[in-house]
């Protein structure tokens, strides 16, 4: 060093970059699989479960890392991105006659969440916990009464999964879901595809009042709940139109016929003769616009159905471009 002069100060080390978040999701189902997309697109990195390796394939075309994973039988050892995620979203059933396969079959479930980067869990639950409340309004602090097996599992579930993060220093919520609609799974593509109602769905035909909420309204719900620092709290996500089937159907007839008439002949509907009432209930959403800010993008069925047939106008018409190039 030259006399005189004073030493450079080291160069500073370049920041590393920081990580995205990582989501895992457990069951890439309906939910799931609509959840993933839009996380992509946002620079999460994203991975799930599935049941298959032809899903496995889709998932990974997708952007995805996919697992083929059975909940009863495979090694959580094995699901290495458990370890790395920071938001774990479970959209796994219970099974009947075992329960949450999560909860019952990995008893090592809580030491392997502990020693990772957990930051935020999610269960994915049902309405169908509060039972018969005879038409009436009912929130979260409603009194749960399920009457069905499945709807005694999934509340079972619900405390599994709050018992289980009692001891986890992260963010965890339960998110009542009504009954789930959006692009590719609703009454007009039930219509357009002159599928027969399932027995599942007949029994829904009874009913007068049905909670409902549209794909991208649970998307805006789970991102709105990342937001916010919770234990134990639970969401209704639901629409503000609780409506019967036949209700719905009729409308989504008409919505059809207006621009498909051949879809909407003979098409498979509902029937809303001898109808029994049945479990019947409204679900409140109050908590989830109050507490977490929702704007609900489809308050009703009817501009959620309004959508998915705008939708198949846009693809039919960029079809025919495509066709015309």
């Amino acid at each position: 060093m030259v006399p005189g002069t004073a030493p450079r100060p080291a160069a500073p080390m370049p920041a590393q970059p920081k990580k995205p978040p990582h989501m895992l999701v457990l069951g890439t189902g309906f939910v799931g699989r609509y959840v993933s997309e839009r996380l992509l697109a946002q620079g999460w990195r994203v991975s799930g479960t599935c049941t298959s390796a032809g899903k496995k394939m889709e998932l990974e075309l997708l952007g995805m890392t996919a697992s083929v994973f059975d909940a009863t039988t495979s090694n959580l050892a094995n699901l290495h991105a458990l370890q790395d995620a920071t938001h774990l979203l479970i959209s796994i059933p219970p099974i009947p006659g075992v329960g949450d396969p999560l909860l019952s079959s990995h008893a090592d479930l809580q030491t392997t969440l502990t020693s990772g980067n957990l930051q935020w869990l999610c269960y994915l639950s049902s309405t169908s916990v509060y039972g018969d409340c005879g038409g009436a309004w009912v929130d979260e602090d409603h009194v749960v009464n399920p009457k069905s097996e499945s709807s005694k599992l999934r509340y079972a579930a619900e405390q599994g999964w709050l018992d289980l993060v009692d001891e986890l220093d992260l963010s965890a919520f339960i998110l009542r879901l009504g009954g789930i609609y959006g692009p590719g799974r609703s009454a007009l593509d039930t219509i357009a595809k002159r599928n027969s109602s399932s027995g599942r769905q007949k029994l829904r035909e009874s009913k007068q009042y049905t909670a409902r909420i549209h794909v991208a309204d649970i998307y805006q719900a789970i991102l709105a709940s990342m937001s916010i620092k919770s234990t134990r709290k639970i969401y209704n996500v639901v629409d503000d139109d609780p409506a019967s089937r036949s209700e719905v159907f009729a409308f989504a007839q008409s919505l059809i016929g207006k621009r498909y008439p051949d879809l909407a002949a003979d098409s498979a509907g509902s029937n809303s003769q001898n109808r029994i009432m049945t479990a019947e209930k409204r679900v409140s959403n109050g908590r989830l616009k109050q507490e977490l800010g929702i704007r609900l993008v489809h308050p009703s069925y009817r501009s959620g159905l309004q959508s998915i047939l705008d939708s198949w106008l846009a693809e039919s018409i960029i079809s025919r471009e495509v066709s015309d190039v």
